[in-house]
């Protein structure tokens, strides 16, 4: 099963910048023909988030235009910059979707891989929680399929990165979610956006990876008193294939075209 992330693509109205500065909607156009281009086709694209910059109506517009040329199965969760009620809306007849409150579901027809998407987001805020009751919802549908690989999907990861300016967002409360993940050993994956760069490190029992914004990189600084910075590197996406027998492999993968291919390896 071959699984692809787009994460953060910050969809703004048609004609207007991201920032003033990205043009994020030509930037996701060229990620969603990259998708269908690729040989052999992704079963199921995942968004990790942030799929709009504002959470306006006009944005979502501009996001359902953009992924009507999407010839693969799409799973959603939405992003601290996305606003619940008019995600659902955008999303509106997915059988995936649930019909009120967060947006988490179970995603299994597709493919041997299970999704499970769990929705941290606050409306209003932009920092998340792992709630007492998202962690025993969690736990009950792991709990539900056992033996069957699982990624869990997510949009603010639950560590802190060490870039100053990103710690104040992320997921709070990331215990409850480890102590859960280390009780299912069948999550090959916990996966992530928002910090519009490529991590992984070891949670829960479980790799956690991070994806990349399809528009703009937040500047990698570690310095305590760095001030918020971003710079528009090349843009990418994960792809995660699982095999029997080998499991979840995650590539990342830059978005554009490059020299190549040359008669060599």
């Amino acid at each position: 099963m071959l699984i692809a992330q787009l994460s953060d693509p910050h969809v703004r109205p048609r004609g207007e910048l991201y920032q003033g500065v990205v043009d994020s909607n030509a930037q996701f156009a060229a990620a969603i023909a990259q998708v269908n281009a690729l040989d052999p086709r992704p079963d199921l694209v995942l968004l990790s988030g942030d799929l709009v910059d504002h959470g306006h109506a006009d944005e979502y517009a501009m996001l359902g235009r953009l992924l009507a040329d999407l010839t693969v199965p799409v799973r959603a969760i939405p992003g601290n910059h996305d606003e619940r009620d008019a995600f659902r809306r955008a999303f509106a007849g997915q059988r995936w979707l649930p019909a009120n409150g967060p947006v988490d579901y179970v995603s299994g027809d597709l493919g041997p891989v299970r999704i499970v998407a769990l929705d941290v987001t606050l409306p209003g805020l932009h920092h998340g929680v792992v709630s007492e009751e998202g962690a025993a919802w969690l736990d009950g549908v792991l709990s539900a399929e056992p033996a069957r690989p699982t990624i869990v999907m997510m949009h603010q990861p639950p560590f802190d990165t060490g870039i100053p300016y990103m710690d104040p967002y992320s997921c709070r409360e990331g215990h409850r979610l480890a102590e859960v993940l280390a009780r299912h050993p069948q999550v090959e994956r916990l996966l992530c956006g928002h910090v519009h760069r490529v991590m992984q490190l070891r949670f829960g029992g479980t790799t956690l990876c991070t994806a990349p914004s399809t528009t703009t990189a937040i500047a990698l600084q570690l310095r305590a008193d760095a001030r918020p910075a971003s710079h528009v590197e090349p843009p990418g996406m994960l792809l995660h294939h699982w095999r029997q027998g080998t499991g979840l492999i995650t590539h990342y993968v830059p978005i554009g075209t490059f020299p190549g291919p040359y008669p060599f390896a």
